[in-house]
């Protein structure tokens, strides 16, 4: 697939993530191979947000990270305002790795319990050569807090002595201490409460308007995807088998396996849910260990065709900005 777009931020071709599935507790040999990522032709728009959804083990959160060089990918390309990362070294990469911040899915785990929370923001400034002494970092880390909304005067509290919602504040102003122009949200609201999300969402949408930033978010959630994102991606055992413009995804998914997604998503209208027509989905995902041949689809979806099995569909246009990758559209 290659999207009509002018000069994108993010470039992923032919991206493939596999890890080795070992056995034994000294020799190790390996038994198997996990394909997470299997081929991803994605780009990211500069100042967009890009929504990745799928069902738990799809690999969306090994694709965030991927492009963030967390994961070394097994193959493929991933180019970051036109630099090659896969051929850069750590060395290399740690110029660049001051503009792609990640924010994690559990805020507790990722702060270091050690560490008072304006001295886990300030770091990173330090690091970078963005502050030049200690007290201008935490000057700094101050005006972090008031941007995400947090009183300055916690920046010498421990993560412990905050609540969910709180530590994610935390963990958004860190990504942000290193001036970033690219942020990878991985689950970042699904461990709070659903009060706290939204305020969580809306946060993220300021920030981006205000800052300019770019975002892949990752979720499972498609109301939530819907609220904060302009293009969605839909990820099914480690490819991208739609993407679309939200109101296009939403209006019209093309897609069995996305059309199976937003069937599952209530609607509040009770008139309206009972009319609707739900997409089952048949049977169990199968494991990325030995994923089905053809479309990955096929083995659960009540339209396969005769092909399905044998040939693995490609991503194709089918309207404006709206792509997928099945058969029943060839």
């Amino acid at each position: 697939m290659v999207e009509d777009i002018t000069d994108p931020l993010i470039t992923l071709r032919g991206l493939v993530v596999h890890f080795p599935l070992l056995s034994g507790l000294f020799g190790r040999r390996p038994i198997g191979t996990v394909h997470a990522v299997d081929g991803v032709d994605l780009d990211v728009r500069r100042h967009e947000t890009l929504g990745l959804v799928g069902e738990s083990g799809c690999g969306k959160s090994t694709l965030g990270r991927a492009i963030l060089q967390l994961v070394r990918p097994t193959g493929g390309e991933v180019r970051f305002d036109g630099t090659e990362l896969t051929r850069l070294n750590d060395d290399e990469l740690r110029s660049l790795r001051r503009r792609m911040q990640m924010v994690f899915q559990d805020p507790f785990s990722s702060l270091n319990p050690r560490m008072t929370v304006g001295e886990t923001v300030a770091e990173p400034m330090l690091v970078h050569g963005l502050a030049k002494t200690a007290s201008e970092a935490r000057e700094k880390a101050a005006d972090l807090f008031t941007i995400v909304g947090l009183n300055p005067d916690m920046l010498d509290r421990f993560p412990h002595e905050f609540s969910g919602g709180q530590r994610q504040r935390i963990g958004i102003a860190r990504a942000l201490a290193s001036e970033p122009d690219f942020i990878v949200c991985d689950e970042p609201v699904s461990a709070l409460d659903v009060s706290i999300q939204a305020q969580i969402v809306n946060l993220f949408e300021a920030l981006r308007d205000r800052l300019g930033l770019t975002y892949v978010f990752i979720a499972h959630d498609l109301a939530l995807v819907r609220h904060l994102s302009d293009r969605i991606a839909v990820m099914y055992l480690g490819r991208i088998v739609e993407i679309a413009p939200k109101n296009s995804l939403y209006a019209e998914p093309l897609h069995p396996y996305t059309q199976a997604l937003l069937s599952a998503v209530p609607v509040p209208d009770r008139a309206v849910e009972a009319k609707r027509q739900r997409v089952v989905l048949q049977g169990e995902v199968p494991s990325p260990l030995n994923p089905p041949g053809g479309c990955r689809l096929h083995p659960r979806c009540a339209r396969a065709l005769a092909r399905c099995s044998a040939v693995e569909p490609e991503l194709q246009q089918k309207d404006d900005g709206h792509w997928v990758a099945c058969h029943l559209y060839d």
